[in-house]
């Protein structure tokens, strides 16, 4: 039996995500709100810094690639784009704070 991975490295493969308007992956941004694992799934949850944005359905669809990657075959990977909370600033870890200039 494989063993599917935790959260750290479900986690750690989502950094291959970028947000392109943004240039950042979207672990840095602050997009994953969260990462379930099951016996048989992969769950997350990712948002978007705004409802109008045009890459959700990319970044969503390289998100499940990304983590799909890293589970064994035949594992349900399922990423959901959920709005609330709604995605501030605040969210963005220390590294894209820096990236961007922003302190708070």
């Amino acid at each position: 039996m494989t063993t599917l991975p935790d959260d750290d490295t479900v986690r750690e493969a989502l950094r291959q995500v970028d947000d392109p308007e943004a240039g950042m992956n979207i672990v840095e941004l602050g997009l994953v709100y969260a990462i379930e694992v099951t016996a048989d799934a992969v769950l997350i949850d990712i948002t978007m810094t705004t409802a109008a944005c045009p890459m959700a359905e990319m970044i969503m669809d390289q998100a499940r690639d990304a983590v799909a990657a890293i589970v064994p075959p035949g594992t349900r990977v399922e990423v959901s784009l959920v709005w609330d909370p709604p995605w501030t600033p605040d969210k963005m870890t220390g590294i894209a704070r820096e990236h961007f200039g922003w302190t708070f």
